[in-house]
């Protein structure tokens, strides 16, 4: 884990930066209050956030459901403060994530991208993510998504 930013569990005070955060990242298709909530209540140790300092710079929420083959995991969403993009906010995120579905057996985490989404596509790869299937018209927009997994 990144030394230079704290992970930890949301808080429900921390909703209101990370809707600033969820904004910024994503603009028109950004979550609301009411699923950021809903998420609190129902990924506990699973829904996180970067903070360097008392400052929240990103967050990260994965989903466990049961499966036929396993438990897997889905990461729901990960969005970071655009000042803080490149400096490895994500990076403690993603490797406290790995760490907690390892730690509780899950199989296989899944995800969806948005096929221009170059620079999430890049960060996904160098975590071993690899590309199931294109999804066409997923987002709201319109735009393609990419469904990637990795293998715990």
């Amino acid at each position: 884990m990144d030394k230079r930013f704290a992970v930890r569990r949301v808080r429900q005070r921390d909703l209101d930066r990370i809707l600033e955060i969820e904004a910024a990242s994503f603009g028109a298709d950004a979550y609301d209050r009411n699923m950021f909530a809903e998420y609190t209540r129902k990924c506990g140790g699973l829904f996180l956030v970067a903070e360097r300092g008392t400052k929240v710079c990103a967050y990260s929420i994965a989903a466990i459901s049961p499966g036929r083959t396993g438990n897997r995991a889905e990461l729901v969403s990960l969005a970071v403060d655009p000042a803080f993009l490149g400096k490895g906010a994500a990076s403690a995120l993603m490797d406290s994530t790995l760490r907690r579905l390892r730690r509780r057996g899950i199989a296989r985490i899944g995800l969806m991208v948005k096929v221009t989404n170059q620079r999430a596509r890049a960060f996904y790869e160098k975590y071993g993510f690899r590309k199931l299937r294109r999804v066409a018209r997923y987002y709201e927009d319109g735009a393609d998504g990419l469904s990637l997994a990795k293998d715990l």
